[in-house]
């Protein structure tokens, strides 16, 4: 068995990295492309390598010599590499192709070792790497028979959205016997030249044969492995996460603040979304209505602010719509006078939006971080702040007041002439039911120091629409806050989605109490293991102390390592500094499931 890489191509889509060299050159995790590569094959009895180089070629071979940790190395030139593609520089190499077996792979792909090992002791001697398709793919597809033999090759003419779940995304790595490529794809492949010219693609040949059906080509799906195929910028950064060390690994996935539908295989218990709505008849809804959507503007901020007024029950002046409560509280908190007080730790958004020196930081002295409205309020008058900030239930604690309490300690901030800003993103999970709310116009216009704001997408599960609400009987701080709002800044779907939810009530609240059964499912699943303290939460997410000397960041690493699931590590957050403390989103009962057997695996007993 010789392995063959295919290196001859430009590279244009990733720009000045490939200017002067070939793909596999370019680095990844301190590393060249081709180093990641070579030693995946080091590891299996191969022994032989060829190259097929053309642009950037003198770079690679003077990188590499004649040989790489016991692999001997050859190269063949691809001097037309301008004008023809891959289907050409395998042409080059037709006679090694016949005289051997050969494990073909394309140069800009990194992926697991074992991915060659599985390959090589696959017993079918000519065979396809493959894994299942998902949207962000790109490239060739695939279909199998019986799960286990390509069937077809789909071209990009011939591509359906509505079989894409049949679909299997080539990962460029084949194994090809002699036998096979001396009878069928060799010869196949230079009447293909001759006939269609040197620019082409060798999956051409194979989808010839698949389609005269001769059964030659098996497949091998892989399903736990991780693998990228590296054509522009965007790849290049996705696969630095999958292939980042697992100690940075998380924090490069959060540092991307989402966009995580591009790992699929990632269980993501850091973000604080309902796993319960929205239900399968509004996403219906939603999917009727989406080509319109798309191709049409939204409307302005005062359709917006009226949509969100009928479902709030709010007066359309006292209410606006942002897209996603960052972007409101972006616009309000800049225009607060005074200093700001907050207790911690809690949501850094709103420390982010201060100018410095303006924050007065509230720390608790229950090891829950729990406290009262009389606590807040005497830090309040003592600080003599100008603004108070509730995060209501708190963000990452979970500890939560309730409704009389934080109307108790309005009351008094309206006494003493100090503004309340209260974030109630998580209210609704408290008790499934919109009990704990202050969005009510006639709180609003008897609390005029009362400012209430909600994150839609997380309680309704929709953080994709980007969707909040900011209300207050304040007009001047509504008209200030609106200034900084573009008059489109909310898309046609958010606005849609506005405009139905009125609907989806009953579904709404009754997710909110499946959410809660679930967190109480969670917490005594939690506080089962030893080495776990997890605090009281009213939240969808919570919060954990760990014991016994355990560090917050080594768990993280380890579940992400290990089982592939994202946690938030919250040492650090002022409030927590050192100590060891972890939060966990709830999600449905299957995924918690998993989560606790995988912390059960990391420390057995």
């Amino acid at each position: 068995m010789q392995a063959l890489f295919l290196a001859a191509g430009m590279g244009k889509r990733l720009g000045p990295l490939t200017a002067r060299s070939t793909k596999c050159m370019v680095s990844l995790d301190g590393r060249r492309l081709i180093e990641h590569a070579l030693e995946a094959v080091q590891r299996t009895s191969i022994r032989k390598v060829i190259f097929v180089v053309g642009h950037g070629g003198e770079e690679l071979m003077s990188f590499l010599g004649a040989s790489y940790q016991g692999l001997s190395l050859e190269y063949v030139w691809n001097r037309d590499f301008a004008t023809t593609n891959n289907i050409y520089s395998l042409f080059l190499v037709k006679d090694r192709l016949a005289a051997d077996d050969t494990l073909l792979l394309e140069s800009d792909v990194i992926f697991e070792p074992s991915i060659l090992a599985d390959c090589l002791a696959h017993p079918a001697p000519n065979l396809a790497v493959v894994a299942k398709y998902e949207s962000w793919m790109d490239g060739t597809v695939v279909t199998l028979k019986d799960a286990h033999r390509v069937s077809s090759f789909i071209s990009k003419k011939d591509f359906r959205w509505g079989e894409a779940d049949g679909y299997f995304k080539t990962v460029n790595i084949y194994k090809l016997s002699r036998d096979f490529s001396r009878t069928k794809f060799l010869p196949f492949l230079e009447a293909y030249i001759h006939s269609q010219g040197k620019n082409g693609f060798y999956e051409e040949v194979l989808k010839l044969l698949a389609f005269i059906d001769t059964g030659d080509l098996a497949a091998l799906p892989i399903t736990d492995k991780a693998w990228y195929e590296i054509d522009d910028l965007q790849d290049l950064d996705i696969a630095r996460v999958l292939f980042s060390p697992a100690k940075s690994r998380s924090a490069l996935l959060q540092s991307r603040y989402g966009g995580y539908w591009r790992f699929p295989r990632l269980k993501d218990f850091c973000y604080l979304v309902n796993p319960f709505f929205p239900p399968p008849a509004l996403v219906a809804e939603l999917k009727r209505n989406f080509e319109v959507l798309l191709t049409s503007y939204p409307s302005g901020q005062d359709v917006q602010n009226l949509l969100a007024a009928k479902l709030f029950g709010c007066a359309p002046e006292r209410i606006l719509v942002g897209n996603g409560a960052s972007e409101l509280i972006g616009g309000m908190m800049p225009l607060l006078e005074g200093r700001t007080g907050m207790s911690v730790p809690t949501f850094h958004e709103y420390f982010e939006r201060l100018g410095k020196g303006d924050l007065v930081p509230f720390v608790p002295s229950s090891p829950d971080f729990a406290y009262s409205a009389d606590d807040l309020i005497r830090f309040a008058e003592r600080e003599g702040l100008g603004t108070l900030v509730l995060i209501n239930p708190d963000n990452p604690t979970g500890h939560y007041l309730p409704k009389s309490e934080v109307l108790r300690l309005v009351q008094a901030l309206k006494a003493a002439r100090i503004r309340a800003i209260v974030d109630e993103s998580f209210v609704d999970f408290v008790d499934g039911t919109s009990r704990g709310t202050l969005l009510d116009d006639g709180l609003l216009s008897s609390h005029p120091n009362l400012v209430v704001i909600k994150s839609l997408g997380k309680s309704y599960g929709v953080p994709g629409l980007r969707l909040g609400v900011l209300a207050a009987a304040d007009a001047d701080l509504i008209r200030a806050t609106r200034k900084s709002l573009a008059i489109w800044n909310i898309n046609a779907p958010g606005e849609h989605f506005l405009q139905v939810i009125g609907k989806y009530t009953a579904d709404y609240f009754h997710s909110c109490a499946r959410l809660a059964a679930e967190r109480e499912n969670l917490v005594r699943g939690l506080a089962s293991l030893s080495w776990l303290r997890p605090l009281p939460s009213a939240a969808n997410f919570v919060l954990c102390e760990l014991l016994g000397g355990r560090r917050s960041d080594e768990l993280t690493a380890a579940l992400l390592e290990r089982d592939l699931i994202l946690i938030k590590d919250c040492r650090g957050k002022l409030g927590i500094g050192d100590r060891p403390f972890v939060r966990f989103t709830v999600r449905d009962a299957e995924d918690n499931a998993r989560l606790l057997e995988g912390l059960r695996a990391l420390v057995p007993g």
